[in-house]
């Protein structure tokens, strides 16, 4: 071989797929949480616990949520109970004016009731990725109440890609059980979203947005949003992409400088309908990525062929000094937010 091809050789082999693929595994621990493996480390785990026994455990398990891991899979870069608004919890879902039927609940705070673990619906894991569906029922008013909400949440992980280590797939598929359901309340408090772990550094938390001169709180239906935020002396990015079939008139929440961000979805089901949304998440060691590696890992999510857009980046609203790490017993009546 001449030595002027080794070039484009090794630029055709950064552009194939690897040559030796990860293996994709789970570990149970059960009425605990479910590890995510790849080639034995955690990337993932799904926390299922849920204890009546107290009102301190009561709070630290009135919502099953995902941790998403560092790259190296040696601990969580989001953030569990306790701290700065105890229900802020990795990955998660609620809306704070859930109404069904004539009555409303409260399911972003957990007041008067959980979100409870029931079962898994399904296990895969192979050398390509791993998924697993846990069945989720959303309680009425207190823990002997009927359930409003049937929800069957899917998490998809899929083979590293470019610079991000972790590409996790989000589905969830919420029936009204018990009535006409209306998803309701405001984008801080509702909806699908990310929250970092507590010991976030404040000063340093960005977003990116697909919109020349950006304004977070007022648009409508951004398809995708980024941020990127500094733990414990590293940087990470994470991009939420939002499914072209979700919902529309959707606001988001990204622009806090503890970094809990993600999308408010407002929509309303009959009884026995269900509503599905589905939002991807691309998790990055480092800085954003540009503009149009997210438009393009967009485009290939949902099948689309969008230009990429004008984008705006700022820093976080209310940047302050780093909050200083916070005990993780929850308050028995947590702050609002």
């Amino acid at each position: 071989m001449k030595l002027h091809h080794l070039p484009f050789l090794a630029g055709l082999l950064a552009c194939a797929s690897p040559l030796f693929s990860a293996e994709y595994s789970f570990k149970d621990t059960p009425s605990k949480h479910l590890d995510i493996l790849r080639d034995g480390k955690v990337i993932a785990r799904w926390m299922t616990a849920y204890d009546i026994s107290s009102k301190e455990q009561i709070h630290d398990t009135y919502k099953p949520f995902l941790h998403v891991f560092d790259a190296d899979g040696t601990g969580p870069i989001t953030k569990g109970p306790g701290g700065d608004f105890t229900h802020h919890r990795g990955i998660f879902e609620g809306w704070n004016k859930l109404v069904v039927g004539d009555k409303t609940y409260d399911r972003w705070h957990m007041k008067d009731g959980a979100q409870v673990h029931v079962k898994y619906l399904n296990q895969s894991a192979d050398a390509n990725g791993a998924t697993f569906t846990s069945l989720v029922r959303w309680q009425g008013k207190g823990e002997a109440a009927e359930p409003v909400l049937e929800d069957e949440r899917t998490f998809k992980f899929l083979a590293p890609s470019g610079q991000f280590y972790s590409i996790i797939d989000v589905t969830t598929k919420l029936k009204a059980i018990a009535g006409d359901t209306t998803f309701d309340g405001d984008p801080e408090h509702a909806g699908l979203q990310f929250r970092p772990a507590q010991e976030v550094d404040r000063t340093k938390t960005a977003y990116l947005y697909p919109v020349a001169k950006a304004d977070a709180h007022k648009d409508l239906d951004y398809p995708w949003f980024a941020e990127t935020y500094s733990l414990n002396g590293k940087t990470y990015s994470v991009v939420y992409l939002n499914h072209a079939s979700n919902p529309t008139g959707t606001r988001i929440s990204a622009y806090r400088d503890y970094g809990r961000f993600g999308a408010f979805f407002k929509t309303s089901i009959k009884k026995d309908e269900t509503l599905t949304l589905q939002v991807r998440f691309l998790i990055a060691e480092g800085g954003l990525p540009s503009a149009e590696v997210i438009q393009k890992a967009w485009n290939e999510y949902t099948g689309k062929s969008a230009p990429t857009p004008e984008v705006t980046q700022k820093q976080a609203e209310g940047a302050g000094k780093p909050a200083a790490p916070k005990a993780k017993t929850a308050p028995a009546t947590p702050k609002s937010n």
